[in-house]
């Protein structure tokens, strides 16, 4: 939830900041992208570092770091100034998810795995519906640096976080810690490069996706937006949330039911016909209102999927290690996206890029078919 938070206040002030500075809309995406290639560094990073000395330690070091880099965009005057502060928040935010998912799954028993990793995921919505309520009350009469100080609030969680929660029994009774290198032995290659693939696909339809969204709705109709005010945009987007936090939720029970490729591809199907539907409808507030929901709960709850299918793909002493990788590269590699739709935007407007992201969620679902079914494998 704190995650989510922190990271998605810049994309609701993406617009103050552009203008301010005089940033183009493909600058504005190379700063999103540069937080996800940071993302993706700190996932693996942390999980390397969560298989040496615990998941709960490594998750509150994370916490603290972004914490304190998105109070630090508040002191931006310089564009070189936003890179760095987008990089440390970017490198928290991967290492929070990677240790998290991984306490979630050693902590879970495998029948019940799937509804855990929901339940956890869906913390995400409503970080997300979290950032779009102080982005509404806060951007328009005190400006966006205001709404960053604001984002250095989850570092008090972490204080709580490392008294309250213990490192899993099964990482304490762990033989040794693996090297990274060992997920690309010849036992574990393909599960990994697959594994990767996967993630890499949705992750680029995701933040393609996400990253311009507060934009997308705030963007004039002549220039392929929705022609919403930032504070309209912003309750569209908690509807949105809605979606997902609804998503999070179920896919996890549907997961355990019908297992975890099965239920991904269903929601793949969903992202792939909802997202266009949105972006060349979105003018008619009944097509948000219809449409919003359902691209939130499509386009966002299959995450559940990752916490528990690549936990349950890996042994005890690699696990926080493996999973850092193959969903953190996915992230290096969604990097483009936000900095090709704003690129794009510029010539077709941002309904169109946007749509066309929707072909990446298919790739998903796709490739998801040459990985092992893994419910209810136990850890």
């Amino acid at each position: 939830m704190l995650d989510a938070m922190d990271f998605l206040l810049f994309t609701f002030a993406v617009t103050s900041i552009q203008k301010e500075f005089g940033l183009t809309s493909a600058t504005m995406g190379l700063l999103t992208s540069v937080a996800l290639i940071a993302g993706a560094i700190g996932g693996v990073a942390f999980g390397s570092l969560a298989d040496r000395i615990g998941r709960v330690r490594a998750m509150s070091i994370s916490i603290l770091l972004y914490s304190f880099a998105t109070a630090g965009l508040a002191t931006s005057h310089a564009l070189w100034q936003l890179i760095a502060w987008r990089l440390l928040v970017g490198l928290g935010m991967g290492g929070e998810w990677t240790c998290g998912s991984v306490l979630v799954a050693e902590t879970w028993p495998p029948e019940h795995r799937g509804k855990a990793m929901g339940i956890m995921q869906s913390g995400w919505a409503i970080g997300a519906l979290f950032a779009a309520g102080i982005a509404a009350l806060v951007l328009e009469p005190y400006g966006w640096r205001v709404l960053f100080l604001i984002g250095a609030l989850p570092a008090v969680a972490a204080f709580f976080i490392r008294r309250g929660i213990e490192e899993p029994k099964i990482w304490r009774e762990r033989k040794e810690s693996a090297r990274l290198a060992e997920i690309f032995s010849g036992a574990l290659i393909r599960r990994t490069l697959l594994a990767t693939a996967v993630a890499s696909s949705v992750l680029v339809a995701y933040w393609g996706l996400t990253s311009w969204l507060p934009a997308f709705l705030a963007s004039p109709v002549a220039k392929g937006g929705a022609g919403l005010t930032l504070t309209k945009g912003a309750s569209w987007l908690m509807i949105l949330q809605a979606g997902a936090f609804c998503g999070y939720i179920s896919f996890g029970w549907i997961a355990d039911r019908i297992g975890r490729r099965l239920s991904f591809t269903l929601f793949m199907i969903g992202a792939t016909i909802c997202v266009p539907l949105f972006a060349f409808g979105a003018r008619s507030p009944w097509t948000l209102l219809v449409i919003g929901p359902l691209v939130g709960y499509f386009g966002h709850g299959y995450f559940s999927v990752f916490g528990a299918m690549l936990a349950e793909l890996f042994p005890t002493g690699i696990r926080a290690t493996a999973q850092g990788f193959c969903y953190n590269f996915g992230r290096v590699v969604s990097a483009a996206a936000p900095y090709t739709i704003g690129a794009a935007a510029a010539t077709y407007g941002l309904a169109i890029p946007l749509a066309a992201s929707a072909a990446f969620f298919a790739l998903g679902g796709a490739l998801i078919w040459l990985l092992p079914e893994t419910k209810g494998t136990a850890l």
